[in-house]
Formats: structure tokens, sequence, C-alpha cells
């Protein structure tokens, strides 16, 4: 486990930046936000491994040396191996601020040159596919990242509001099968799922919703 990556900060962050991260981390995944929620099981994970994350960074500065001396070689530090390709998670972190920035072309250079394509690999172009367009390419993309990682929480979020669009939008068509009103349903769920993409960002396609 690289506890820098856990806590979504770079490597050799300061004592403060540490501390931020892992407050923001513990209210994200809190079990308060998930009560009578079915994914209350993977956020106590995730949670678990916030804690023990912030603890092996904190544990350099309580030694009196700084946080940025725990060695990311332990776990393949920032450039990881997968197979006989390695990647690198700030390409991920260029991936996610293009996508946000609607440059998919860039994000899509970056994805196709990177060797090695694990469970993030998949979720990002499953992001890409769904904003140009290509809906079951992206789903299936999701749904092998949720698979390939199942807790963790922004996988499994993203693919359960595709389903649940996916569901809605069937059990429309059941309902109403004129032309007219299946094209504006189509064009509805094409902004819901950019949407629910761009929430999974941190960024907000539909104010409204």
């Amino acid at each position: 486990m690289n506890p820098y990556e856990v806590l979504g900060i770079r490597q050799g962050a300061s004592e403060a930046e540490i501390k931020k991260a892992y407050k923001e981390k513990v209210k994200k995944y809190h079990p308060d936000q998930y009560r009578n929620n079915p994914l209350a099981g993977l956020a106590e994970e995730k949670l678990k491994q916030v804690n023990e994350a912030y603890d092996m960074l904190m544990k350099g500065y309580s030694t009196g040396s700084s946080g940025s001396s725990y060695n990311t070689n332990q776990g393949q530090g920032s450039s990881r191996s997968q197979g006989s390709g390695t990647y690198n998670q700030a390409d991920f972190n260029r991936v996610r601020q293009y996508i946000n920035m609607g440059n998919i072309g860039q994000a899509e250079r970056i994805l196709n040159s990177m060797t090695a394509r694990p469970a993030e690999w998949f979720f990002l172009r499953g992001l890409l596919d769904l904003r140009i367009g290509n809906y079951g390419q992206g789903y299936t993309n999701i749904t092998r990242a949720s698979n390939m990682d199942p807790t963790n929480m922004e996988y499994r979020q993203t693919l359960n509001n595709l389903n649940s669009t996916s569901q809605g939008y069937n059990t429309y068509r059941t309902t109403n099968r004129r032309d007219s009103s299946s094209d504006i349903c189509k064009i509805c769920t094409t902004l819901y799922l950019c949407d629910c993409c761009c929430e999974c960002m941190g960024g907000d396609l539909i104010i409204c919703c």
C-alpha cells in the first residue's frame, strides 16, 4: 500500500498536507455517511486503509524525521508494475484533470501510452467512453474496473449509478414507445450519464441534479 495514493496527496507532502487530506478522507468514508447503505462495508474498509496510511506517514514525524522518509519503493512507489508493464499514479491524476477540463484527446493519449492497465485504467477509459457517447464500452470498462478492485468506492458508486440509469431508461421505453419521446429520453439519459461522470470526478455538468 502506498500511503500517499491512499490519501490522495503528492509524495513528500508536508505534515499539514497529510493531516488535511486525512481529515477529508475520514469525513468522506465516515460510517455516519453510510447508514443503511449497501456500500457501508466498502466504506469501512476504505476508512481502515486511510487510518493505516495516516499512521504510516505520521510515524516519521513522531520520530523527528520527515514524513517523506517513507520509501515508496516498498510498494513500487508512484511507479508501479503490472506484468511486463509499468504505470505511474501521476499519469492517472493528469488523465483525471484532462477529463475535468474536457480535453478528451490528451486524456486518451496518456491512457493509450500506458503499457500496464490496472483497475484505474479501465475506470478512466470507461469515463472517456461515456463522454464520447460510447456507452456500451464505457459500461463494460467501468464494470471491469469494479471487478478488479471491488473495494474501491468510486468505481462501485459509478457502476451503481449507471445501472440505476439503465434500469430507469429501459422501464421508460417499455411504457412509451413513441419515437419522439424515445429520442428525448436518450438525450436525457446522455446528459445524466455525463453528469454522473462529472460528479465522480469532482465536477458538475447539470447544476440542478
